[in-house]
């Protein structure tokens, strides 16, 4: 009998490892995780018994202090960091880093999470650590965050979670989702949610997937999710459809590339055309964004293609338009100037100054002028008959 091709199944579905290897894996995570967490505070304490003033270096996180390169695909976090010492003037604050380096061992040890609200109020029990404001936890928490992602760590891993409300998923997709207590393997079919959709979870490490999909399209908006998900193009076109609802949250990207680089299947992107919709939402979902660089080695979908809606398609499609506003403006302009992204990439500096040229920007509804199921039947068809020419 011949071999199993690696990454699927005898039926042909591309699927996960087993569930005990996804185990075992995460068992490595945690293990990592708690590491981390003992070196640095071992590091403290060994600079307090030398006499020594502890510190911590934080990464830096803006746009100023990102690296992009095209080969490895998304955001890197630069070189410049935040030195916070211990002195009588930050003694609070370094105090609470470590108490919450500490809950988020805790957490681990117990196999529990906590969302940043949750965080906060643990600090009650702090005594003269405890945060005044949750501004003040959520800060301390994102710059833990980010010097653990250095080290290969992420937010999930140190067991916090995101408050947000994860995307939406229909179509050719079964997600196995193991009972946290029992370790039993619930089957949850996309295809069967009726007129809704699966919502995916505040943290998605311990998912697994079961699909023969030829894509993911990740869409911008609601309206245009919900009409392909009622009239059920992902049957027709055998596809997976994720809805983003804007920027899409850490766990909707998490849920796309985790399924997209386990199943070896390509991602598209359908977003309003407008310097938002690709500058923030489009660039966030592929390449991360400035303040949180130092997450996109875990949350980007580098192997994302802009399916549309494009400036051409405004033209191509006589599509109904609204003036460029002079946020956008100054939004486009910005991202031709100062993001790394759009400076590599010259189709899409092409694509920009061609909006800045026509004035114009265009929602994906726009295609319900030649008729409401025109986006299933005309548009989407014609652009997936030609997938090389989607930007990049």
């Amino acid at each position: 009998m011949a071999a199993k091709k690696k990454g699927k199944q005898a039926n042909g579905k591309r699927t996960r490892p087993a569930a005990a290897d996804m185990i075992a894996r995460n068992q490595k995570l945690d293990e990592l995780t708690i590491r981390l967490i003992h070196e640095t505070a071992t590091d403290v304490h060994s600079a307090i018994l030398k006499h020594k003033k502890p510190d911590l270096a934080f990464p830096i996180r803006s746009l100023k202090n990102v690296l992009y390169s095209p080969k490895k695909g998304y955001f890197e976090i630069g070189r410049q960091k935040k030195i916070r010492t211990l002195t009588v003037n930050t003694v609070k604050t370094f105090a609470q880093t470590l108490r919450m380096m500490g809950l988020s061992k805790e957490l681990i040890e117990t196999n529990d999470f906590a969302t940043k609200r949750d965080a906060y109020y643990q600090s009650k029990n702090w005594e003269e650590a405890k945060f005044d404001e949750q501004s003040e936890s959520d800060t301390v928490m994102d710059d833990i965050e980010a010097l653990f992602s250095m080290r290969g760590a992420s937010r999930e891993q140190l067991r916090f979670v995101p408050d947000e409300h994860g995307g939406a998923v229909a179509g050719q997709l079964v997600v196995l989702d193991p009972d946290r207590e029992t370790g039993e393997i619930e089957r949850i079919d996309c295809t069967r949610f009726g007129s809704g959709a699966y919502s995916i979870p505040s943290t998605v490490e311990h998912l697994s997937f079961e699909t023969d999909a030829r894509f993911i399209l990740a869409i911008e908006t609601g309206g245009v999710f919900q009409r392909l998900q009622s009239h059920k193009f992902w049957r027709t076109s055998n596809c997976i459809l994720v809805s983003m609802a804007g920027v899409p949250t850490r766990a909707t990207r998490r849920f796309i590339r985790k399924l997209s680089d386990e199943c070896k299947i390509p991602v598209y992107a359908f977003v309003d055309c407008d310097p938002y919709g690709i500058s923030n939402i489009y660039r966030t979902l592929k390449v991360g964004s400035g303040n949180a660089a130092h997450l996109s080695q875990f949350f980007c979908v580098p192997q994302a293609r802009y399916l549309g809606v494009t400036p051409q398609d405004i033209i191509d499609y006589r599509l109904p338009t609204h003036p460029l506003l002079d946020v956008d403006i100054k939004r486009a302009k910005d991202a031709l100037k100062n993001d790394p992204f759009f400076r590599t990439h010259k189709p899409w500096q092409k694509a920009l100054q061609q909006l800045l040229k026509m004035k114009v920007r265009a929602e994906q509804q726009a295609l319900a002028k030649w008729g409401l199921n025109y986006v299933i039947e005309e548009y989407l068809p014609q652009k997936l008959a030609n997938t090389a020419s989607f930007l990049p």
